[in-house]
């Protein structure tokens, strides 16, 4: 099925193998098997697929998990969906890396299609006779087609064929006998299977968990250890004494901005000022200098050695470093010398500095992949492999929209075959459109809209776009806040709207993250209006004291301890909202085997909300009159509830209730 082009895997689009069922409306797909749904080790893919044939036959349908070497893995029976919608689902579960596929057979299930038939036909004495004998035919036919070794089974098909068979007993107790006698499981295991069909198979790419599932946390390693009178930046050796902090509070992730030299051509200042001050840092995405470029280490932080000293603690506190992967330059970064080509060059002569007007960034020239493609590429490739030799295996891109998608799609197919552990983000607050084509060509996570969705039925709707189709293609990363980014509702919400955005963030997708800061609740924008903090961090130094209170750093330690405890918290596609009856709270549930998580939390950060919760309790495993017993894991106490729940939220005592299912006796 693989073909090798230019380095890069395409795959051809699977089809029905010639046969009499049709199978359509597979899910997970991308671009019709063009390109490979995701999903990660261990984790559970729910499998959607239409089958149906001409006339009242009952079918029988499975999934079948193929490993990378094309192996059968694993099979999963797939069970109809509503009625007589002809729509099937189950479940598949990889558990390594590796290009896997799977595909659906469906059949006609001769057993069924005759207990359906009989069952409508016998008790009305309709040609009870005929439909008996024609059970015994199917009977004597499943013995032969058994596999060796299972002599038992078949002396219990040719029993039942002969009770069948024998008129001495009443037509409808040997009908009844079918579904009493242990023979019909038989049928289960070994189903005859008429008129079986097999779709090619889908590809289905699985990585390593850490793509799906995590928790980051931003820092500057120059405000770590830093002084204000005089100006001097922390280094890694001081930010290293950070790290410590950030394990305790349970992140997997530390995410560093860039650490390489800064431009001093147009440099910014405090707060974006144009007319910096001499000891204004400037901004790390001002990447280059005359000492070096995306290859070098800004002295100030250190050198290499001081940053494998770092990574090295990173890994003894099992945190991972995601490393700023930014495609832009300063000015003064050496390869607008040696490689002019790589820019575009305006009517008077000069490089293209980044505009988005009315807004201009002197300070960062853009790159042009359109002038020397396979040079600028080979640099690109250089530079993501240069930094994984050093320990990173995680790169957050800066801006990747602004890029031709072919360079991502090829960087990341050829990073794949050197390192199928390297995982790529993608910064991208951006159009639909894109964002869906960067998730699509490979990249792992994705940022996403969540930081602008507050209120309950635009959460609601974009959350069940990502847990359903988005999610064979898009992995959502929900950072609370950025350095750029400092919402409103932060903004003027007070402690309780930062509980509510982590609780959120930390619930309703198996990745989040959080700009440092956020635990101290930092909120004053730089002018009314703006999501730019005041004092930003971005072109300054920010020392801070991580003592002081109030502090929300002992929050986010029972969030990320109960998503480390309860594999619900890290699964996408089982997430579902449930209905209440006040648009200022939400419901939702996770649900993976018996791990069962029920979140409802208010939006409101100032004002009492009340509501009534109504569970949906299928979706959640229950049927509609169960009672059961919810532990709130925030608080460790116990109701018992039922499908109408009535909850209450005072903003500065609760925000949320967390909590875990058991079913009453």
């Amino acid at each position: 099925m693989a073909v090798r082009r230019r380095g890069r895997a395409t795959q051809a689009v699977p089809t029905v193998l010639s046969g009499r069922i049709p199978i359509m409306d597979v899910s997970p797909v991308v671009e019709s098997g063009r390109r490979p749904a995701k999903a990660v080790v261990g984790e559970v893919i729910p499998i959607f697929a239409t089958c149906f044939k001409e006339g009242h036959d009952q079918l029988g349908v499975s999934a079948v998990l193929l490993d990378p070497d094309g192996a059968e893995h694993s099979r999963a029976a797939l069970r109809p969906v509503g009625q007589g919608l002809d729509r099937w689902t189950g479940e598949l579960q990889p558990d390594a890396l590796g290009d896997w596929t799977f595909a659906i057979e469906a059949w006609v299930d001769t057993w069924a299609t005759w207990q359906h038939r009989a069952a409508i036909k016998i008790p009305d004495e309709l040609d009870a006779e005929l439909e008996l004998a024609e059970g015994a035919l199917i009977c004597e036919r499943a013995a032969k087609s058994l596999p060796r070794g299972s002599t038992l089974q078949r002396k219990q098909l040719r029993s039942l064929s002969q009770l069948l068979r024998d008129a001495s007993i009443p037509a409808h107790e040997r009908l009844a006998a079918t579904h009493e006698n242990p023979a019909s499981e038989i049928f289960n295991v070994n189903p005859l299977k008429d008129l079986l069909t097999r779709s090619d198979p889908w590809p289905l790419r699985v990585e390593r968990r850490r793509a799906l599932v995590g928790s980051w946390y931003e820092l500057f390693p120059r405000s770590e250890g830093a002084t204000l009178t005089p100006p001097r930046s922390g280094t890694f050796t001081t930010a290293r004494h950070r790290l410590d902090a950030v394990a305790d509070m349970g992140f997997d992730v530390v995410y560093l901005p860039p650490i390489h030299p800064i431009g001093r051509a147009f440099r910014k200042g405090r707060n974006n000022s144009t007319t910096p001050m001499p000891d204004d840092p400037g901004s790390p995405w001002a990447i280059g200098a005359p000492d070096g470029g995306h290859d070098a280490i800004h002295a100030d932080l250190g050198d290499f050695h001081d940053f494998a000293a770092f990574v090295q603690r990173a890994r003894a506190l099992k945190l991972e470093i995601a490393l700023d992967f930014a495609l832009q330059v300063a000015p003064d970064h050496p390869w607008v010398t040696t490689h002019p080509e790589w820019f575009t060059t305006r009517a008077d002569g000069t490089i293209a500095y980044a505009e988005n007007p009315p807004k201009k960034y002197q300070d960062i020239y853009p790159l042009n992949f359109d002038n020397d493609p396979e040079g600028l590429y080979a640099e690109v490739l250089r530079l993501v492999t240069f930094w994984m030799s050093r320990g990173v295996k995680i790169f957050r891109v800066d801006n990747p929209h602004t890029k031709p998608l072919w360079v991502w799609e090829r960087l990341l197919a050829d990073v794949r075959g050197i390192d199928r552990e390297v995982l790529f983000l993608a910064e991208a607050f951006t159009r639909p459109p894109m964002m869906r084509a960067l998730g699509e060509i490979g990249f792992q996570q994705s940022y996403t809209y969540f930081t602008w969705r507050n209120d309950r039925e635009g959460l609601e709707q974009y959350f069940t776009e990502l847990a359903g189709p988005a999610a064979a293609y898009m992995r959502p990363n929900l950072f609370v806040n950025t350095p750029d980014i400092l919402t409103e509702y932060l903004q003027f919400g007070g402690r309780p709207a930062f509980a509510i955005r982590a609780t959120l963030a930390a619930t309703l997708s198996p990745t989040w993250g959080v700009y440092a800061g956020f635990e101290l609740f930092e909120a004053t924008a730089v002018r009314p209006g703006s999501e730019e903090y005041l004092n930003s961090e971005k072109y300054e130094y920010r020392p801070r004291d991580w003592d002081s209170e109030p502090n929300l750093s002992g929050y986010i330690t029972t969030l990320n301890r109960l998503r480390r405890e309860h594999v619900a918290l890290q699964d996408l596609r089982s997430l579902r909202f449930h209905h209440s009856d006040n648009d200022n709270v939400i419901a939702y549930s996770k649900k993976v085997g018996p791990d069962i998580v029920l979140v409802v939390c208010t939006l409101d950060p100032h004002y009492t909300q009340e509501s009534t919760i109504w569970w949906d309790m299928p979706t959640i495993g229950l049927d509609w009159l169960d009672t059961f017993s919810a532990t709130d894991q925030l608080t460790n106490e116990t109701w018992t509830w039922s499908q109408s729940t009535y909850v209450r939220f005072e903003p500065n005592e609760r925000i949320a209730h967390i909590a875990t299912v058991k079913l009453s006796s």
